[in-house]
Order: structure tokens, then C-alpha cells, then sequence
């Protein structure tokens, strides 16, 4: 079995950045020197993963543009002699095959899966969303991929949460029957502390099946009229048909500014001529934080 295909959800409004993202999307925003996008394209293409379906909005075309040959910038790369940049630009232009699918009203993940639908047929196939940035060792979709492949099942990413934080995220409700593999039995979108299952988060990266468009078309629009994806994976746990990995690695949520911040201040101390410059302001900064 190959997975080639991966759904990235790009078409929402990005309120929780306000007002940064007024005029520019979320995912287009810098960390370090690349948009949070590109970060995600690069798990996915360093997984295997070929195909990149952007499910987007008619808002958001400077997402596809990215991924696209800049030919006047090029030209003006080549001319000054600046090569070593012109090498870096187009090779964002050759990761991946980029599709674009739109989706016309945001009504959800689960929404947004179902519009990519024609494009997936009946292939198996990963979501990532757009602004869950994880590094480790191995990708975070690569885990999950490998999990899908042996067990030919879908998967979804998961972590563990303190327990103060439950409330904020889908929360699943499994039987751990491998390190760090879980048989799900059931999923909670953002329970109470006290009626958590368990402190397994769900986190942006699953592996899905052609059955789950399934489950999302016979959804009930939930909260909002959105289409969830979670209640959609409820239907897959009750047929004994959902694995869920704890996922190895750093994560960082871009929608929350302090994790956008933190995101950028690891990546920059992983440079090495920066992290020279940078180590000695952030001490003096650090004194006056605390």
C-alpha cells in the first residue's frame, strides 16, 4: 500500500492571530525564514508524501503562490549572482505536486476533508493541518504513515497534555496496546478536567481511509454549522477501525503566540551564526521577563 496524497486545510480566517493575519494568512506568517506552511510541505515531502492538496479560499492564492517559479526573482537572483539564494527559491517551487481544492465556506476540518474528496477518490491518504508545526528524529506524519501501512487502519497523532489543558483539545478514550500505540475506543472534543478520558490529545496529523467521507457525509452539522472531523473519527472508533500514535518530537501550534514566538526562537538558536548574536540579547531580555 502507498500513500502519496496528503490534505492541507489552509481556508480558514485565522482569528487567533488577529490582526496579523488582517491581510496575510496564518500560515504565510514567518517562522524564523520560512512561512509555517513551508515547514509543514517539507514533513510531508521528507515522509514520502508526493501530492499536496491544499484546501483553500479564493483569499489565499499567495499560499499556492509560494510553491510556484517566481521567474522575476529568479532572473534577479541569477543576474546579481546571488545563486546560493536562487538554488533555495526554486527548489520550494520543485518539493511537491501542489493541488488546489476551494472550499467555499469554512465549515470545519471536517468540512474541509470532505471537499478534497474528488481529488483523494479512493486512496488512502494524510491530513496535516496547516499551522501544527512538529520536528523530532522522524517526522511526526512519517510515524503515523508507518502505523497506517503495518496495520492498514487509519491513524491519528496524539499527545500527551497536562492535565490543565484537556478542556482545549479532542481527548481520546483508548487501550494502549503497543509503546505508544493506542486502539481507540472513543473521542471527547474539549471535555471538562474532571470528565476526561485520558490526557491524549488529538494533534494535527492522521492518516485517513476513503470510508471516512463516509462518516463526514452523514454528519449533523455540530456547533457553528461546522462539520467536525472528530465526531467523524467517533464513527470510525465504534467500528474497531481507529489507531492513534503518540508522536515523537517538538510541537508547536502557530495559532498561539506563544508558541509561534518560542517556534521562532528555536529555530533561529539552530542557526549557528545567528544563535551567536541571539543567546547574549535574550539573557538580558530574560531578567526583565521574570
Amino acid at each position: 500500500m502507498e500513500i502519496k496524497k496528503v490534505v492541507i486545510p489552509v481556508a480558514g480566517w485565522g482569528t487567533r492571530s488577529l490582526p496579523a493575519t488582517k491581510n496575510i494568512p496564518k500560515e504565510m506568517l514567518p517562522v524564523y525564514n520560512k512561512p509555517v506552511v513551508q515547514y509543514v510541505v517539507e514533513e510531508a515531502q521528507v515522509s514520502g508524501l508526493t501530492d499536496v492538496v491544499f484546501v483553500t479560499n479564493r483569499n489565499k492564492t499567495i499560499i499556492e503562490d509560494h510553491f510556484d517559479y517566481n521567474l522575476a526573482l529568479e532572473d534577479l537572483l541569477q543576474r546579481t549572482g546571488k545563486l546560493e539564494m536562487l538554488a533555495q527559491v526554486r527548489a520550494v517551487a520543485e518539493m511537491v505536486n501542489i493541488i488546489s481544492v476551494r472550499q467555499k465556506k469554512q465549515l470545519g476540518l471536517g468540512h474541509a476533508v470532505l471537499c478534497a474528496r474528488e481529488v483523494v477518490k479512493n486512496d488512502p491518504f494524510a491530513v496535516m493541518v496547516g499551522d501544527d508545526l512538529m520536528f523530532g528524529m522522524e517526522p511526526g506524519i512519517k510515524q503515523l504513515l508507518t502505523v497506517a501501512m503495518t496495520e492498514h487502519m487509519p491513524v491519528i497523532g496524539v499527545m500527551e497534555v497536562p492535565r490543565e489543558r484537556v478542556s482545549s483539545y479532542g481527548i481520546i478514550d483508548g487501550e494502549e496496546f503497543a509503546p505508544g500505540l493506542f486502539k481507540v475506543r472513543s473521542l471527547v472534543e474539549k471535555p471538562k478536567v474532571n470528565e476526561a478520558p485520558s490526557r491524549m490529545a488529538i494533534v494535527g496529523r492522521y492518516v485517513l481511509f476513503p470510508d471516512i467521507f463516509y462518516h463526514l457525509e452523514n454528519l449533523t452539522p455540530g456547533h457553528g454549522g461546522e462539520i467536525q472531523l472528530t465526531d467523524a473519527l467517533k464513527g470510525l472508533a465504534g467500528n474497531n477501525r481507529l489507531l492513534a500514535v503518540k508522536i515523537q518530537g517538538q510541537r508547536f501550534d502557530a495559532g498561539d503566540w506563544a508558541e509561534y514566538l518560542t517556534a521562532n526562537i528555536y529555530f533561529a538558536l539552530h542557526d549557528e551564526e545567528l544563535r551567536e548574536a541571539l543567546v547574549p540579547r535574550l539573557r538580558q531580555l530574560l531578567p526583565f521577563s521574570a
